[in-house]
């Protein structure tokens, strides 16, 4: 970034599966991210730098496309895989049980609302702008690695279902491949409970990022 920028930067990347928008996304955030060290965070962030978007928009036209994870060049560590991804899904994402060692799951928060977005779309038909799944409370401030994941917004229109999702902060070397693949694993899920098409995912974030232990990789990554 040029030091004289004083405006906040809108990148919006436009791929037809998630591991392209992964790609994509790496490319953009080494070349054009804003560099900082963190002064306030999660344990062990403090001191460290990264590279990171001002606000992103994400448009995934394909999100179904295997598969969900992406490749990687040899000597490369995969930031994930298929069962990850899967375990994800049915255990942190849908799930409403805690380890002892979580504070929070993303599914406590939405498994309950997902049963509940089906039966509002069973029941009232699909023309409304309700069925919007919320993560977090009143509280999360307080939590010392409040979530990340904030809003999965849905609607089903042209007879496919299509997800909005919003990240407050979002480690894209880490975080991005298993979180896209198992929003979309679950997105599948819904839709074909509903008997609808598999749509789009537009996805959002004002913290979209890379840390510093991963420039090197994602270099190797879009250079291949």
């Amino acid at each position: 970034m040029c030091p004289e920028e004083t405006s906040m930067r809108l990148t919006v990347v436009e791929a037809r599966d998630i591991p392209e928008a992964w790609w994509r996304l790496l490319r953009e955030c080494l070349n054009n991210g804003f560099e900082y060290t963190i002064s306030h965070g999660s344990d062990g962030l403090v001191g460290r730098k990264r590279k990171e978007f001002d606000c992103a928009v994400i448009h995934i036209t394909q999100p179904g496309i295997r598969p969900l994870v992406p490749d990687v060049p040899l000597g490369v560590p995969p930031p994930t895989d298929i069962d990850t991804v899967e375990k994800y899904t049915a255990s942190y994402l849908l799930c409403s049980g805690k380890q002892p060692n979580e504070t929070y799951t993303y599914g406590e928060y939405i498994e309950s609302q997902y049963l509940e977005v089906m039966e509002m779309y069973k029941q009232g038909g699909f023309n409304t702008n309700q069925a919007c799944m919320m993560v977090g409370d009143k509280a999360s401030i307080r939590l010392s690695d409040p979530p990340c994941l904030r809003i999965i917004d849905t609607r089903v229109r042209y007879g496919k279902l299509h997800w909005f999702v919003y990240f407050r902060s979002w480690d894209l070397w880490g975080g991005f491949p298993t979180n896209m693949g198992g929003i979309q694993l679950a997105k599948e899920m819904m839709a074909q409970e509903l008997g609808v098409g598999d749509g789009e995912i537009f996805a959002f974030s004002k913290g979209l990022h890379l840390y510093d232990d991963a420039w090197e990789y994602a270099r190797l990554v879009t250079r291949s």
